[in-house]
């Protein structure tokens, strides 16, 4: 019993340290680009679905294509780099930022198949709770990220409150495309500015 309790104390030690510590493995790059993805599904709904209402599955495969890209590629780095940096703490960190966000993106899953398999006349609320459910895994996770990805958060909160004010004009393709992309690359502009930025060496006194 006691080298199970000092293992359990140490499992303990260990989330903590890594509850205090950035996730440094995610880099700017990959959320840009999650940005960027944003900005060509609106493109891509502009120009190849005019009506979402008529054809929700498309409008799900646009959104939902974007999206995939986007978390396979962000995992493929953070995986990369937690493999690459030696000791346990980077890893429980990683681990910790997954279980945060994760109930996010799976109710998010949940919702999006009940709304598009047996209410599909409701996909205009899809826009704003999928801002809403991202804004509320990246409060939950904000800790892990530098402070300001806090503000990041709100704003996807606000953004989606907003598309479910707007009714069906939430499926307009700037609605999802304009706030992804605003929220993404201010991200990842926080990420550079506080991980990645290299400080002359007669910058800091």
């Amino acid at each position: 019993m006691e080298l199970r309790d000092a293992i359990d104390q140490v499992t303990t030690i260990r989330s903590q340290l890594a509850a205090t510590e950035h996730l440094k493995s995610l880099r700017a790059v990959p959320v840009a680009v999650s940005g960027l993805l944003a900005l060509l599904a609106a493109g891509a709904q502009t120009v190849w679905l005019e009506q979402p209402l008529d054809y929700p599955r498309r409008y799900l495969l646009i959104w939902c294509g974007a999206a995939t890209i986007s978390t396979v590629l962000a995992s493929i780095v953070v995986a990369r780099r937690t493999v690459r940096c030696p000791g346990e703490l980077s890893a429980a960190n990683a681990w910790l930022a997954v279980r945060q966000f994760a109930p996010s993106l799976i109710v998010g899953a949940i919702v999006t198949w009940f709304v598009v398999d047996r209410t599909p006349h409701l996909l205009w609320m899809l826009p704003g709770l999928w801002q809403l459910l991202f804004g509320l895994g990246n409060l939950a996770a904000h800790r892990l990220l530098p402070a300001p990805a806090f503000f990041v958060g709100v704003m996807f909160v606000a953004s989606g409150t907003c598309c479910l004010w707007f009714g069906e004009r939430a499926l307009a393709p700037w609605a999802m495309g304009l706030p992804f992309a605003a929220g993404q690359l201010a991200l990842a502009a926080i990420l550079w500015w506080h991980h990645e930025r290299v400080v002359a060496p007669g910058a800091m006194r």
